[in-house]
């Protein structure tokens, strides 16, 4: 079964990477051609000039992008070419809403399409750890299944076209909350003039634990904000989450305030900071 790749961004070169390790991919196309042509000449598979040529090519198309209108506009683009059959994995994190209007337009040429958001960051995308949610036909995604297993470590069927991306807006709102905790309860510790490494050690292993806390504290109390996942991604899922949540009137209460905080940073410049950066405001200095 042959595979290729669209968008080859800090996540997307990971999944390609493990992809092309378990045997699948063929094949990919970026929308910075070089980078596009340098990862192809190391893992000796081909570089499309365009996603239409991709398309025509493979059986399935794994894709991650950043916004609605790219997801929108590739599959637009691939729909001139792509075969009946075919199945479309996207793994970008967009609204329910574009991922029914892309499964519509594949749905006329025959074509499967399955919102596949993940999550696991830079890391789990390098490692092939990457926890996937899916949204669409279940066959399709038996289909798909071979490959997506060489890039995750947990697939979960949630339902039909569009529910893998409420999902992830689920994902996205909870991780907002846990930045807010973890910032502010690190920034009160540093001010009782604790000492950090034993406070993130000891309450990693508790009840307080999690991911965030382990992975992050100790890069964000040194000031240090290398991105494993970019702030104003964050903010543009969270404007996704806030639009979904007021059309169903739930709650955006901590939605509203993590946007508000990341508008606040990104206009200082630290957009492409990690969300870690959250940090900053909370720091007494």
């Amino acid at each position: 079964m042959k595979a290729g790749m669209i968008g080859l961004g800090a996540m997307g070169e990971g999944m390609a990477r493990n992809a092309e390790k378990a045997g699948h991919l063929t094949g990919v196309y970026n929308r910075t051609a070089a980078r596009a042509q340098s990862l192809a000449e190391e893992l000796n598979v081909t570089a499309y000039p365009e996603p239409e040529a991709l398309a025509a090519d493979v059986d399935i198309v794994l894709m991650c992008v950043s916004a609605d209108q790219d997801v929108l506009a590739m599959v637009e683009r691939m729909a001139k070419t792509i075969k009946p059959g075919t199945v479309v994995v996207d793994m970008s994190t967009v609204s329910s809403e574009t991922a029914k209007k892309a499964a519509a337009m594949l749905a006329e040429k025959q074509a499967a399409f399955l919102d596949a958001p993940v999550s696991g960051g830079v890391e789990g995308a390098k490692n092939g750890t990457l926890a996937m949610m899916v949204g669409g036909d279940s066959d399709a995604l038996e289909k798909a299944r071979p490959v997506l297993e060489a890039m995750t470590s947990r697939i979960m069927h949630m339902g039909a076209t569009g529910s893998g991306q409420a999902t992830k807006a689920v994902n996205q709102i909870m991780a907002a909350g846990i930045n807010q905790a973890v910032t502010e309860a690190l920034a009160f510790a540093q001010a009782q003039n604790l000492p950090m490494d034993k406070v993130i050690d000891v309450i990693s292993g508790g009840a307080a634990g999690n991911w965030f806390l382990q992975h992050r504290g100790p890069t964000m109390t040194q000031g240090s904000f290398a991105p494993g996942f970019k702030l104003a991604l964050h903010h543009k899922d969270l404007k996704i989450c806030q639009s979904m949540a007021k059309q169903t009137g739930a709650s955006t209460t901590l939605i509203d305030m993590t946007i508000t905080d990341y508008e606040l940073l990104m206009a200082e410049g630290n957009g492409d900071e990690d969300i870690s950066a959250l940090y900053r405001l909370k720091a007494v200095d």
